[in-house]
């Protein structure tokens, strides 16, 4: 058993003290004396030229500080992005420059054309309602295959086309995987789509600029999953501002799930505008404004193809996919339907030969990014549901055909670049299966079907690359960015310690969680341990959280710096006790001496660190302060097993999850509380997606679901309680923890096993209904089930 709330010990979030409390201390509390607001004027028209923007009459109207145009940023830097794709064919993808404010174009709902600067929220958003733009609408492209067709209107002028990039992974497979598929013995297709979704964290998007005339200082305070990468893109490569300059912080955050990683317009503009206009500048998104600014997620459109043998074994599996990129390049775009996706189509499966095809297409949209688990639910959406497809069509029972394709043995080289370390899917869907009763099924469906409802069981497996890594693969992918992270340990003369990391909380309890690493490494109580991130000015560097990296990544440099100031530690107390460094133990806050009653206290060894009196200075300087950086040497591979079960109302189509069950191998656990509450966030998200989620445009990119009045978002009525275990745990060998990351599991396995759970109820009552495009509303249900 964990001890005094170390490593494996469910403590309680002590974040959640000031949260349930009322407080936090989130962006939008902040206010600074003399701050203006920021309304922004955006595009109603998805597509248009702008001939001509008259501020003259909103310039004039009370409160009105300052109006702003695309023509204020000339010569100022576009929002860059942080990752460049190379084509099948070694050419670098198409990307366009992207202005913080319009500039001859917009080309989006949400495109910003003017930010008006008041002295109230109100003042601001009338005068921007009392600017005059003249626009010329043109012709809006927003389904893909009509944005490829020859003759397609162009989003971008000076583009060749609207096609970012046509990627091939591995090419040198191509040839091998045709082949095959040609002449297997067996070959399931399947086309689906994977809806556009956005994001809805609770916390809506703010920004707040201030600027220090005296030392020309700017600071930043934003709603950022990575307030480093903020002010290394916008410093660089948007306003040219020094980074010792420029200070970003990130304080409480409500939520990210990805749509908060990229570095938006309006961090850009109230940066500037603070300094234009010499006080400091608040913008505040409303919700509606959250549809059509925050980056959305998903959005592919994909073709399947799976080859087995007379057996049931995989022989090859090729995909063609056409990914939304939206109208501009957000920040790490291009990485999700490609590196983050292609590189797991492998599965959990020893599948000799794959090939994939992605070719990423620009719109009249909002831009696509990373939304929570980023190219691997994609991967895992396409595979698992090709493979239920092809077990119903070759007879066989789906988990069976899962088993009998399992990687087994380890570490496991796949045929699209990566290397699995550890793992052990047998287990986990052992476990799966004795949680989630699947031998108990049958009574259940035939008490539902007593009931007049139709039950089904979806079983999935997934797998995913966590803790994206080491960065000079990434830099060879085309990441603009190193994927390293950094911690400092600050001990205090009295033996508490300040950790100060590069990763970001917005909910997943990195102040409870990380000091059980270093109380449990050091021997003290978990409440010596302060976590600060998220203010650039403090921490060394940092790459943010996302991608379930944090402890994988950041939690591995914290080890490392804890390792330094424990190796440090031992020096004082080895001079203090007259020994040798080599025989001084460390246990439970106490240094003894090896084989004798010597022994000194933590906090003993601290104070001498800091009053040097008894010290060996011509050996060690005073002090006990540590700073490790962490490149990984390869990413961490979470895996597991998922099953639902749902009843479906055969006179409305209306589904309802009866039961959910998640097995998931996780590697060590830190606090498997939080690892809970991790993954029940996940299955909820991926349950919203399966069922209720869409983002729909109409052909004159018109947001059709702009609001939570269209918008279908998960409640607690949608959701069952889950059953969810992570007992089955191989750790990660390349990292100092053996972790390998949670945050992103429960989105990227739950949505197929929803679809699978619904296909299997309607097949078992008789319907010739092999696949349901997502959400499966009740009336996509309805509709399927009777032709």
């Amino acid at each position: 058993m964990p001890k005094d709330g170390g490593i494996g010990a469910s403590t309680k979030r002590r974040e959640d003290v000031r949260f349930l409390t009322g407080q936090g201390n989130y962006t939008d509390d902040i206010n600074i004396a003399g701050q203006a607001y920021v309304h922004f004027l955006r595009s109603d028209m998805a597509h248009g030229r702008i001939n001509a923007i008259d501020t003259a009459a909103a310039a004039a109207m009370p409160g009105v500080v300052r109006i702003f145009t695309g023509a204020d940023f000339e010569g100022i830097g576009g929002l860059p992005c942080g990752w460049q794709v190379t084509d099948r064919f070694g050419e670098p993808m198409q990307e366009p420059a992207h202005p913080v404010l319009a500039q001859g174009k917009v080309r989006h709902v949400g495109d910003p054309i003017a930010a008006v600067v008041a002295e109230t929220p109100e003042q601001a958003r009338d005068a921007a309602e009392a600017i005059v733009v003249d626009i010329t609408e043109l012709p809006a492209v927003v389904d893909m295959r009509a944005a490829l067709a020859e003759g397609a209107t162009k989003v971008h002028d000076d583009l060749k086309s609207n096609l970012c990039y046509d990627w091939g992974f591995v090419e040198d497979n191509r040839e091998a995987v045709d082949a095959a598929i040609k002449g297997a013995h067996h070959v399931t297709t399947l086309e689906l789509v994977n809806n556009r979704l956005v994001a809805n964290p609770m916390e809506p998007r703010v920004a707040v600029g201030d600027y220090n005339r005296a030392t020309d200082e700017h600071t930043l305070y934003t709603t950022s999953q990575n307030p480093h990468v903020i002010r290394l893109l916008m410093g660089a490569f948007v306003l040219g501002i020094p980074e010792h300059k420029l200070r970003v912080v990130a304080p409480d955050v409500g939520g990210g799930f990805g749509s908060k990683i990229f570095h938006y317009a309006e961090e850009a503009f109230c940066t500037f505008a603070a300094k234009a206009c010499n006080r400091p500048v608040k913008w505040t998104a409303s919700r509606s404004e959250a549809f059509i600014t925050d980056a959305h997620g998903r959005d592919h459109v994909t073709k399947i193809e799976l080859a087995l043998d007379e057996e049931g074994n995989f022989l090859a599996l090729r995909t063609e996919t056409l990914a939304n990129m939206g109208a501009y390049l957000s920040t790490f775009a291009p990485s999700v339907p490609t590196w983050l996706h292609g590189t797991l189509m492998a599965g959990n499966y020893k599948t000799p030969l794959i090939y994939v095809n992605v070719k990423a297409v620009f719109t009249n949209t909002v831009p696509v990014d990373a939304y929570r688990g980023a190219g691997r639910p994609e991967a895992t959406y396409q595979l698992e549901r090709v493979i239920d497809k092809a077990a119903r069509e070759l007879g066989m029972d789906p988990i069976a055909l899962r088993r009998k394709n399992f990687v087994t043995e380890f570490p496991y080289a796949t045929p699209v670049a990566v290397e699995y370390d550890t793992g052990d899917y047998v287990a986990t869907m052992d476990k799966l299966e004795e949680i989630a009763d699947i031998a108990g099924f049958a009574d259940r469906w035939e008490k539902s079907q007593d009931d007049g409802k139709l039950r089904g069981l979806g079983v999935n497996c997934y797998i995913e690359a966590c803790g994206i890594a080491p960065s000079n693969l990434v830099g060879q992918l085309g990441a603009r960015a190193g994927l390293y992270d950094a911690a400092t340990v600050r001990v205090n003369a009295t033996g508490s310690i300040s950790v100060m990391v590069g990763a970001h909380s917005h909910g997943q309890g990195h102040e409870t969680s990380f000091p059980q690493v270093v109380a449990e490494m050091i021997g003290i109580d978990p409440s010596q341990v302060e976590i600060v991130h998220g203010d650039s000015s403090k921490i060394p560097f940092g790459m943010g959280t996302y991608g379930s990296r944090s402890i994988a990544v950041c939690g591995s440099a914290m080890v490392r710096a804890t390792e330094k100031i424990i190796n440090k530690a031992k020096k004082i107390a080895a001079h203090l006790m007259e020994a040798s460094e080599a025989d001084i133990e460390l246990k439970d806050g106490q240094f003894t001496v090896a084989g004798t009653d010597k022994s000194v206290a933590w906090g003993d060894v601290t104070l001498a660190a800091y009053v040097p009196h008894n010290y060996p200075l011509e050996e060690i300087e005073p002090g006990l302060e540590e700073t490790a950086f962490y490149d990984p040497a390869n990413f961490t591979y979470p895996a597991g097993a998922y099953a639902c079960e749902v009843e479906v109302d055969p006179e409305t189509g209306k589904v309802t999850i009866c039961s959910f069950a998640a097995a998931d191998d996780f590697g060590n656990i830190i606090n498997p509380m939080i690892v809970d509450g991790q993954v029940h966030g996940g299955i909820g998200q991926g349950i919203g997606q399966a069922l209720l989620e869409n983002a729909v445009y109409d052909e004159n990119g018109q947001l059709l679901s702009g609001s939570y009045m269209d918008y279908a978002m998960p409640r607690a009525d949608d959701v069952p309680f889950y059953v969810v275990d992570h007992s089955c745990q191989t750790p990660c060998t390349h990292n100092p923890l053996g972790v390998k990351g949670c945050g992103e599991a429960g989105a990227i396995g739950s949505p197929p096993a929803v679809v699978n759970a619904v296909i299997d109820a309607l097949q078992r009552a008789g319907k010739d209904v092999s696949h349901i495009d997502m959400p499966l509303t009740p009336a996509r249900v309805w509709a399927a089930m009777n032709g």
